[in-house]
């Protein structure tokens, strides 16, 4: 990413998703369904990591079942 030209001025204006307050529209969160949880396990394991973390998380409470 440091040949791309325009990467320090996403960097600047462009904040973590954990660093981000949770949208009030949303309501408050729910835990995910087991077969939810398999996915984001399974997702980590792809990607070389022993559990999964918040972007494997929200990556499979998005989906739709």
């Amino acid at each position: 990413m440091k040949g791309n030209p325009t990467y320090k001025s996403m960097k600047s204006t462009t904040t973590p998703v954990w660093e981000k307050a949770r949208p009030k529209s949303l309501g408050k969160s729910k835990k995910l369904s087991p077969a939810k949880k398999a996915a984001a396990k399974a997702s980590a394991k792809a990607a070389g990591r022993p559990y999964p973390n918040l972007i494997d998380n929200m990556k499979a409470a998005r989906k739709k079942k």
